[in-house]
């Protein structure tokens, strides 16, 4: 379900500018912000003494101390002396499900996620957009397209993040299924498959109005064939390097990105930058990732994410992994150009850091869009690396307003959601934040958070000890099926291997009744469906197919034993009872044979309880 909502703003446009008695509006108390700067995201002049006014989710009016007119139980937020802006994007993201309340603290209110959360990345957007889950917006791609696939055991649904087409009939088929699914962009991984391909999936997104994301690395699909096609976002800034670089590449070239910016020709440059520019397509450079130790202010930034966690409320490190702490600071191990011995070579690799800054910062002054998408995943602090990201565009030289806009206006409008969101504007959706000191002035003032609003509601900052998502969202490990390597590694020895004990054969066919042998094997999981019921579905059936499944398996649902019916050794039909689908979240099933098990096909598998599937039980809207 895409919330795209056009007919809604329309509506609350076409109220809003007229004039109305309140009672009209008695349903919803207003929320109304007085009195502070606006910088409304378009890149005009800020406004002072500005009033705006929210009702439900939407901005219902916007306009000055002396005009504006709100009913007395409205609730007033006193903005004097603060800076009233859009609601900040980070708009490269691989999101995971602790990442909410930290993001809602720095003013994100908006993501990009990459493409890399399959089935699960709609039921959570949604149930952001809904109010549900305390969470940003997170915009996602569900899926993507790459010459080499996630997993690659065949097991894999059609969804799961990323996949190969083999033809152009099946590029497009893929394109379709992600949008049919509700993805919000359809996303290029990289930029070697088949040049049909993107060709035939683009038209498909064209055809359903939805935008497309290129990482544009080439050889076969570099920035110049994006731009001669729809291209709404180059996320990394995809093989620029290789556009704008003489000599260009050839096929032995051992030059990498850095050596290919140090080489930089401008002529190339303004000619990419035009296009770019005259195709509509932003840039989102992801300065931090494509150039680790290379920003002059990379210790302060390590030393920052440290006293995040030095500093963290002890709530937020309850539930905060570990594991993931740690990878944020094994980040900054070293890396860059002081880790170059040959003084020649961390010269030219340092120039080549300087030429791509400065690139981008002739496509900013051409009037390019920059993005500043942080490439926020596992191994970074979600919200400073924003900031992290934003000073390097300072570094730059991209200016305060135009850091803005990319982090608000920019962002939505290459979703193709300008008409909805990113700017601060009646009929738009009421994402705001306000700020104590102007960024104008000084960009780091973004961090000076006063109140963030997110659908019209003050969003109380802070952490929550008991803080959760239902969905338990991660980047990248959500398959409806889990360990399919696994499972396909077991099963060729099951079924094909000959042991000590056992000859491996493939079981019966449908009809045939269930194994009971004295020592049971380990048991396995390949594919379950549907993969998605709804909160409040009546009592379901859901069908495992998997091998080693004996007529003393019992199945669990989240902990509790459910009837099944074998439809052969290797399906059973899963009975799940209407009481056990009350509440939306990521449901686990298992297979667990008894004791004992077999020592050959049992105990070096595992312990008798299979690999796990996964039931999504989405929201009932």
């Amino acid at each position: 379900m895409k919330l795209r909502l056009k007919k809604t703003v329309l509506l609350i446009s076409s109220i809003a500018c007229v004039t109305l008695p309140f009672e009209l509006f008695a349903q919803t108390q207003m929320l109304v912000i007085k009195g502070g700067t606006l910088i409304d995201g378009n890149g005009g002049k800020p406004t002072p003494n500005t009033v705006v006014i929210m009702q439900n989710n939407r901005i219902i009016s916007v306009s000055n101390t002396d005009e504006a007119q709100y009913p007395d139980n409205s609730i007033i937020i006193n903005a004097e002396g603060k800076f009233i802006l859009p609601g900040l994007w980070d708009s490269q993201v691989s999101y995971n499900w602790y990442y909410g309340e930290v993001m809602l603290n720095y003013g994100i209110t908006s993501t990009i996620d990459v493409g890399n959360s399959g089935e699960i990345a709609v039921p959570h957007r949604d149930a952001v957009h809904a109010g549900i889950l305390r969470a940003p917006r997170t915009y996602t791609g569900i899926s993507r397209l790459n010459r080499i696939p996630d997993g690659g055991t065949g097991l894999e649904t059609i969804l799961t993040p990323a996949r190969d087409p083999q033809s152009n009939q099946e590029a497009r088929a893929l394109a379709q299924a992600f949008i049919d699914a509700g993805a919000d962009a359809l996303m290029f991984n990289d930029g070697s498959m088949p040049f049909e391909y993107y060709l035939e999936a683009i038209d498909v997104a064209d055809s359903n109005n939805t935008p497309v994301f290129t990482r544009s690395y080439g050889p076969i699909y570099g920035p110049w064939e994006a731009v001669e096609r729809t291209t709404h976002n180059i996320p990394h800034s995809a093989g620029i390097w290789r556009a704008v670089t003489n000599p260009l590449p050839t096929e032995n070239d051992k030059r990498d990105w850095l050596d290919m910016y140090a080489d930089l020709d401008d002529s190339r440059a303004r000619d990419l930058i035009d296009r770019l520019i005259d195709n509509g397509t932003a840039l989102t450079p992801t300065f931090q990732a494509n150039f680790r130790g290379y920003p002059a202010d990379w210790e302060q930034f390590e030393k920052e994410d440290r006293e995040f966690f030095n500093n963290a409320h002890p709530n937020l490190m309850a539930y905060y992994p570990e594991a993931r702490k740690q990878a944020a600071l094994n980040f900054y191990q070293p890396r860059g150009p002081w880790n170059i011995d040959e003084e020649e070579v961390r010269a030219r690799k340092m120039h080549g850091f300087k030429n791509a800054l400065r690139f981008h910062k002739m496509f900013a002054d051409s009037g390019g869009r920059l993005v500043p998408g942080a490439n926020t995943n596992p191994s970074r602090v979600p919200g400073e690396n924003l900031h992290h990201e934003i000073a390097v565009f300072v570094e730059a030289g991209i200016t305060p307003m135009q850091i803005i806009q990319g982090a608000t206006k920019w962002s939505a409008e290459m979703l193709l959601l300008g008409d909805e969101i990113g700017t601060i504007e009646m009929g738009k959706l009421a994402d705001v934040i306000i700020v104590n000191e102007n960024p104008l002035e000084d960009i780091k003032n973004l961090r000076q958070i006063d109140t963030v609003i997110m659908n019209g509601k003050v969003i109380p900052l802070g952490y929550d000890v008991s803080y959760e998502d239902p969905f338990h969202r991660n980047s990248e490990l959500n398959p409806p099926v889990e360990s399919l390597h696994w499972v396909t590694a077991f099963k060729r020895i099951a079924q094909e291997a000959r042991g000590f004990r056992f000859v491996g054969r493939p079981p019966g066919g449908p009809g045939t009744p269930l194994p009971n042998p004295i020592e049971a094997p380990q048991p396995a999981i390949e594919k379950i469906t549907p993969v998605m019921v709804t909160q409040g579905d009546p009592t379901t059936t859901i069908s495992l197919t998997g091998f080693n499944f004996v007529l003393k398996s019992r199945v669990y649902f989240n902990g509790t034993s459910v009837p099944y019916t074998p439809l052969s050794p290797t399906e059973l039909e899963v009975i799940i009872d209407s009481s056990l689908l009350h509440e939306a979240g990521w449901s686990n099933i298992v297979i667990v044979n008894p004791e004992p098990l077999d020592p050959e096909l049992g105990y070096p598998w595992g312990n008798g309880i299979s690999n796990k599937a996964h039931l999504i039980i989405n929201y009932r809207y």
